[in-house]
């Protein structure tokens, strides 16, 4: 029989809700720890052949969607990665459940490469690697209904579930996840977009993997959607003990369900740490300007943050810049960075410090920067180089720029802690300053208007 909805039952999950609380708390801090990888991923290559011709066709170059990404995720870890759009963070999903097939670079699940796997193996190790998508629009056939699409991974899966117990099953997810279990021959047309959510969830959940990754599960929802899907998956991660590797424009969100958090830019990562570390203490000049983007809720700390504007677009990732990636956009290159490129390393200046500056950081010339001031304190940011910041707020201040002074958050929707501005993480494209030149200097009383930059969302797109 389904499960009871009366007031009995919701008090029940209420009280589990706290206890799982507690238990998502100790996770993180287990988490924050250390322990045994359970993925681990090295120089991961994805390379999209660019051809010539259409009877005879030859390769004339590559779009390179990943060129080098590296990370460890542990048991009951989150993994959150952000960045703009069209910097690989999808791409990267779809190959850690083998919807692509990388080009180079190894994905190790309990220690196996599993991108050598293939038939019965590979099938396997699917089932304990699951995927959100992120449109529960299209991610879901309008043919089938609820109890379909959930209990289809038991029909490749049979040993997962017993025939005769498979609606009951689904009956079950569906309660887990929030959903009145009554639901179950329902069509998707006939749900709410956070609705169908869940129900992509509950479909992830299924076979009972250890791993899910989440490709911006709440991004095509409203704000008030995203808190309480957010909050089911944190919830579900301490009952089930999952990993996740979340992916999301919204830096806000990101902070609060991951214990590590990696920046991407442009098909490489390019720092990496705790989510204290990343936010509170950035040392690469990317990570700073998409910060310097998230609004700020105090009205009188808003006027102290630093904000920093970047000029252009995007390099095309067929033709990507030499050296740093991000040297065309960067007021701190310089000769060096155009020749060499930098590591994903703990910067040679913090080295020898054990702070929360100490985590690893692709560029040469890092430099630990707050920019936004601690709650409560208002320190008003280093002044740039005279000459450099009059310049830089013309640059910015213009009409041209298409961008405001006003907060934004990564998502292009307002998110956890976001202002009325609602401007986008994409801002952070429009403005800046030539190579060489210091950030410029806040203007003293920032519009509350909203950005007319491009919004930061590819809903539709490879990521």
């Amino acid at each position: 029989m389904h499960a009871d909805h009366s007031p009995g039952r919701r008090e029940a999950r209420a009280e589990g809700e706290i206890a799982s609380e507690l238990l998502s708390h100790a996770r993180h801090e287990s988490a924050r720890a250390g322990g045994e990888p359970i993925l681990e991923v090295r120089d991961l290559v994805k390379h999209y052949p660019l051809t010539q011709g259409i009877l005879f066709k030859k390769q004339v170059g590559a779009v390179k969607a990943v060129d080098g990404v590296s990370f460890d995720l542990s048991a009951g870890e989150t993994l959150g990665i952000v960045g703009e759009s069209g910097c690989g963070k999808s791409t990267v999903a779809r190959m850690l459940v083998h919807l692509e097939r990388p080009t180079a670079g190894v994905i190790r699940y309990k220690g196996e490469d599993v991108t050598a796997l293939s038939g019965r193996a590979l099938k396997a190790v699917r089932r304990n690697i699951q995927m959100v998508f992120q449109d529960p629009y299209t991610s879901l056939n309008p043919r089938m209904t609820v109890g379909d699409i959930i209990g289809e991974p038991y029909e490749i899966h049979p040993e997962a579930a017993p025939k005769g117990s498979r609606r009951q099953r689904v009956q079950d997810l569906l309660d887990v996840v929030g959903l009145n279990p009554e639901y179950i021959n329902r069509y998707p047309h006939q749900f709410s977009g956070g609705q169908r959510q869940r129900i992509g969830i509950a479909r992830g959940l299924a076979l009972n993997p250890e791993i899910i990754v989440a490709d911006e599960p709440v991004s095509a929802l409203d704000v008030s959607v995203q808190a309480q899907v957010v909050n089911l998956l944190d919830r579900l991660q301490a009952e089930f003990n999952l990993s996740f590797v979340f992916i999301a424009h919204d830096l806000s969100i990101v902070r609060h369900i991951s214990d590590r958090v990696g920046v991407m830019y442009l098909g490489r990562i390019v720092e990496t740490g705790s989510e204290e570390e990343i936010y509170d203490h950035p040392t690469h000049p990317y990570t700073q300007a998409l910060l310097s983007a998230v609004p700020v809720p105090d009205p009188e700390a808003r006027e102290y943050r630093e904000r920093i504007i970047l000029h252009g677009d995007v390099p095309s990732p067929a033709n990507p810049p030499s050296g740093c990636r991000f040297r065309t956009r960067c007021w701190k290159a310089q000769e060096r960075c155009a020749q060499e490129v930098p590591l994903l390393a703990v910067p040679a200046a913090f080295r020898l410090t054990h702070g929360p500056e100490h985590h690893d950081s692709a560029c040469h010339f890092a430099e630990e920067k707050r920019v936004v001031p601690p709650e409560g304190v208002l320190e008003a940011p280093e002044a740039p180089e005279a000459g450099a910041a009059d310049a830089g707020v013309a640059d910015s201040g213009s009409p041209a720029s298409g961008s405001t002074a006003s907060g934004s958050t990564a998502s292009g929707s307002p998110g956890f802690g976001s202002t009325a501005s609602g401007s986008t993480a994409a801002d952070v494209r429009e403005g800046g300053r030539p190579g060489g030149e210091g950030p410029p200097e806040p203007p003293s009383r920032p519009s509350d208007g909203p950005s007319d930059g491009p919004s930061a969302q590819d809903p539709g797109g490879r990521s």
